[in-house]
């Protein structure tokens, strides 16, 4: 199984467009230990010729330039990309499906509150419905991904729940509470052998999930924000990390205290907000997270299993 991370960083990227703070000058100025990041989205391959994109970034065109392996091979148009599997329905999951309106092949893989979200929004019927499938999945149950003929891909995926909130543009009124539902899942991805995990949001950790991850080859996890208070001390932001439905990478709640306990071969952080140290390669935090046995996640980073 072949993993690509095409964008590494919360939404808004890194350096975010309207952010003048220092970590997003550093990676303006070109700093080698400041290495800008697209807004977070995975390729999954099971053979290096088929892929399958875990959320579509508002950033996919220029991901997809940047993956030569994303490229079309064949005729006057093609693309080797034979489905998008949504794990929410944030804007930075959900926008980059406009960028595939060409006329191509695949598959839409979702709960169905998100394909509801798709549904009451007709701009993305530029999917052209002839050609790009929308398949419903439930929660808890597995489900293999396809090929354009319709022949099992040898990957199967399990979406399942994770402490979260609605996105943000459904938010009404008073603050939503963090709940379990279909609106923010976390992906289980199989070859039938080895696991992969991508929860690029969770507000907490639950004694289920726990258990799902343990001994997982591979997970990939919401890093959002080094401390729950960091965008308030910062004055850049009015919300806590919870409030945003995203638990903090430290503090005795944090994710590196909640996988002491869970045994997993490799571990990765990404969906990183521009204000969290960690994205910067010499800062303390960093070290920190190191030193755990973390791993911060950078596009275009390549994991082969």
């Amino acid at each position: 199984m072949h993993v690509r991370i095409l964008g590494a960083a919360a939404g808004g990227g890194f350096p975010q467009w309207n952010s003048n703070a220092a970590a997003c000058r550093r990676a303006r100025a070109g700093d080698k230990h400041a290495r800008p990041r697209t807004q977070a989205s995975i390729a999954v391959s099971p053979d290096g010729e088929h892929w399958f994109l875990f959320n579509a970034s508002p950033d996919l065109h220029q991901q997809i330039e940047a993956t030569p392996c994303l490229h079309p091979r064949h005729g006057l148009r093609s693309s080797p990309i034979a489905g998008v599997v949504l794990t929410g329905g944030d804007v930075d999951a959900i926008a980059g499906l406009l960028t595939l309106r060409e006329r191509h092949a695949f598959t839409i893989y979702a709960t169905a509150a998100i394909h509801g979200i798709l549904e009451a929004n007709p701009i993305f019927n530029v999917l052209a419905r002839d050609l790009v499938t929308r398949q419903g999945v439930a929660l808890g149950v597995a489900f293999c991904l396809a090929l354009p003929n319709g022949a099992p891909s040898g990957l199967t995926v399990e979406l399942f729940e994770v402490p979260g909130k609605v996105p943000l543009y459904l938010e009404a009124g008073t603050a939503p509470p963090i709940i379990e539902s279909d609106t923010t899942a976390g992906a289980m991805i199989s070859d039938g052998t080895r696991r992969v995990f991508f929860i690029p949001g969770c507000a907490r950790m639950t004694e289920a999930l726990a258990r799902r991850l343990q001994h997982a080859e591979l997970v990939l996890f919401d890093g959002t924000l080094w401390t729950d208070d960091e965008m308030l001390r910062a004055g850049i932001g009015t919300k806590t990390g919870l409030r945003m439905g995203h638990m903090s990478v430290s503090g005795p709640d944090g994710t590196i205290a909640a996988f002491q306990a869970i045994d997993v071969r490799r571990k990765i952080l990404l969906h990183i907000n521009n204000s969290n140290p960690i994205l910067l390669d010499d800062s303390p935090e960093r070290v920190a997270v190191t030193a755990e046995g973390w791993e911060v996640a950078f596009d275009g980073m390549e994991i082969s299993l």
